[in-house]
């Protein structure tokens, strides 16, 4: 197969994200100084930066896994067609929904994924504050396009166009989008909610590119005028470090595991069971907020 040159999509939008961002800080800024913060915006890109050069080394292992795949297991052969980039678009976008889905679900995947809900702002910075961890084990969620044909290239190519997608919905300067684009796409709205610590909002929107997964398994959310989103995490952690922005949350969760007065198997229950669980029924997870919450206001 002759396969067409495709640029690394990614390191050619980075100078657009570095300008864009601050291009909204200064408007954030003029509007209202109390609605940005410095600190939190270079915090946001160094996480960027240290999930740039992780992923160097991280690439390095997923690439030879699903070259692997696609050498040795594919099905068929999907040629370089539009209909097949218009194909991989909807089944990288479902790949995409479970994998960050799983990100919420489940603690391990949260430990990485927390990073990019820790920070109390919602700007284009906020987009770039990445895991340096997530991508050493995340890509196990796209391991069957490689087997149903898909060219490692243009896997990656549609997750790169999936994350500069992703870019410009983090953001409070737009409203709403048409309503026809609010009904099939993710949009800022959409996923505003998503970075929202109101129990309303908790764990909705997963979507990456295409809001009609959440509509189709439950999980979909509307931002709503008399529920004001409030960014960060249930319990923030306050701080603009990135070593522990990083790494915070897989100290808590191997503490919490080790220091568990229970068995070997109920421990490992803090790796695999949703945030705020424990071994013994005390823990509060996003699904008790939303119930005590939606108890409290309708009935």
């Amino acid at each position: 197969m002759d396969l067409p040159h495709i640029p690394n999509l990614i390191y050619y939008a980075i100078p657009f994200f570095i300008v864009t961002v601050f291009i909204e800080g200064i408007s954030i800024f003029k509007k209202d100084p109390e609605a940005y913060n410095i600190k939190d915006t270079f915090a946001s890109l160094a996480m960027g930066v240290g999930n740039v050069l992780v992923n160097l080394l991280s690439k390095l292992a997923v690439v030879f896994v699903i070259t692997i795949l696609y050498e040795n297991f594919r099905m068929t052969t999907i040629p370089f067609t539009w209909w097949a980039w218009f194909i991989i678009l909807f089944a990288d976008d479902f790949c995409y929904y479970w994998a960050h889905r799983i990100g919420h679900e489940s603690r391990f995947f949260w430990a990485s994924h927390i990073i990019h809900h820790s920070s109390q702002k919602y700007n284009l910075s906020t987009a770039l504050r990445q895991t340096w961890t997530g991508g050493f084990f995340t890509f196990i969620f796209y391991l069957a396009l490689p087997i149903l044909g898909f060219h490692p290239l243009m896997i990656f190519t549609q997750m790169a166009v999936s994350l500069i997608y992703q870019y410009w919905i983090h953001t409070e300067l737009i409203d709403k989008m048409p309503r026809w684009f609010e009904t099939v796409f993710n949009t800022p709205s959409h996923h505003r909610v998503h970075h929202g610590s109101n129990p309303l909002y908790l764990d909705r929107n997963y979507a990456g590119i295409l809001i009609v997964w959440d509509k189709l398994f439950g999980t979909f959310q509307s931002e709503l005028k008399e529920e004001k989103v409030v960014f960060g995490l249930t319990s923030n952690i306050d701080t603009y470090n990135p070593i522990k922005i990083a790494f915070h949350e897989w100290i808590d969760v191997f503490k919490d595991a080790i220091s568990a007065k229970t068995t070997f198997t109920k421990k490992l229950g803090y790796f695999i069971k949703p945030p705020g669980w424990k071994h013994d029924g005390s823990g509060i997870s996003s699904n008790d907020l939303r119930n005590e919450w939606l108890k409290n206001k309708y009935f």
